[in-house]
């Protein structure tokens, strides 16, 4: 059977493909098929069939356009989270390198820079979605797999992988509690939820739970 790593090595052997994929990882940004079309001097089809195979090979995922304006949504393309960090692509492991330099620097400890960088975030996600929602596109964005149950007022999300687990295993006290006081900022900063706790596992087999509970928009800064 193919490895994950032969699997994405075939999708991107293809010169064209290639050149799709480079183009995805440096907008930086969602990117649609008709601006791939004019990069690539291709049919909507052709283009369509190159990003067919990368999502296939989980190396962009695939969103449907959030749009207000009349008009059929489009279609958008980024990387894939899992796939940060390999063939040239900037790493999760960049991100969280800067935040516990800033920590330091600041004299911060880690739950509390990932709860600033939550807030961050949260100001940047902000809108009419369900904030659990956007917190699971979120966990989602940033790697995590989260399985979620809601019940009732309460949401459970287990977290079928750590993005940063070669770390985690060695300190998961910093990371985790850096994890727990992201989704505390997240959770603060969309509103309507409350970080009830996160239950750390094994990183390198996943499965940490983190819990919150919907709260009413008045009770979350009690």
């Amino acid at each position: 059977m193919a490895t994950d790593m032969q699997v994405e090595a075939r999708a991107l052997g293809d010169p064209t493909r290639h050149k799709i994929f480079r183009y995805i990882v440096d907008a930086e940004r969602p990117v649609g098929v008709a601006e791939l079309t004019e990069y690539v001097k291709l049919n909507h089809n052709a283009v369509r069939q190159h990003l067919a195979v990368l999502k296939a090979a989980n190396l962009v995922v695939e969103e449907l356009e959030s749009r207000e304006r009349p008009g059929r949504p489009r279609l958008l393309y980024s990387l894939h989270p899992e796939a940060a960090g390999s063939w040239g692509t900037p790493g999760a492991y960049a991100w969280l390198a800067g935040l516990l330099s800033d920590a330091v620097r600041r004299g911060l400890r880690a739950r509390q820079i990932g709860r600033q960088d939550g807030h961050r975030r949260a100001a940047e996600m902000a809108g009419s979605s369900d904030p659990a929602d956007l917190l699971e596109e979120e966990m989602s964005r940033r790697g995590f797999r989260p399985i979620r149950t809601d019940k009732g007022r309460r949401v459970d999300f287990v977290l079928g992988r750590c993005p940063f687990a070669d770390v985690a295993s060695q300190d998961p006290e910093t990371v985790c509690q850096l994890h727990l006081g992201l989704a505390e900022g997240l959770a603060e900063g969309l509103g309507g939820l409350r970080v009830e706790r996160l239950t750390v596992k094994n990183a390198r087999r996943g499965g940490c739970r983190l819990v919150v509970d919907r709260v009413p928009p008045d009770a979350t800064s009690t």
